[in-house]
């Protein structure tokens, strides 16, 4: 079992930067690939990006790639999503998912075993 707790959200202006943190607990954290996701109000989840166990590997939605960066410490059993150049678009929750197999390929969430419970990011315009 492996509990998350994401951290960080909160509201700011569009344009600004803000960094998500997840914390993991339970299982070695570094046997896992971890993703992003997002949902906002009416749509469907959207995979943002996820990274490998131990290597850092990491894939990104097209639509997402330049802004998000993902990035994991496996000694302090975090992830984190940098985010850049936010719009209001990007408001959402965003959740932190853990994935029991090592290698990170999947966006879709349907193969990820953990969830956290989500922080609320607000992009004002």
């Amino acid at each position: 079992q492996v509990q998350l707790v994401e951290s960080g959200g909160g509201l700011v202006q569009a344009g600004g930067p803000l960094r998500l943190s997840c914390a993991a607990s339970g299982r070695t954290f570094s046997d896992y690939a971890m993703g992003w996701f997002r949902q906002a109000p009416g749509k469907e989840r959207e995979g943002i990006g996820c990274i490998s166990s131990s290597e850092g590997t990491t894939v990104y939605a097209d639509s997402l790639k330049g802004r998000y960066t993902i990035a994991r410490d496996n000694a302090k059993n975090t992830v984190y999503l940098q985010m850049t150049s936010l719009r209001p678009e990007d408001t959402a929750v965003y959740y932190c998912a853990a994935d029991d197999r090592p290698l990170c390929s999947d966006l879709s969430g349907q193969w990820y075993d953990y969830w956290g419970q989500g922080t609320q990011v607000t992009v004002s315009s």
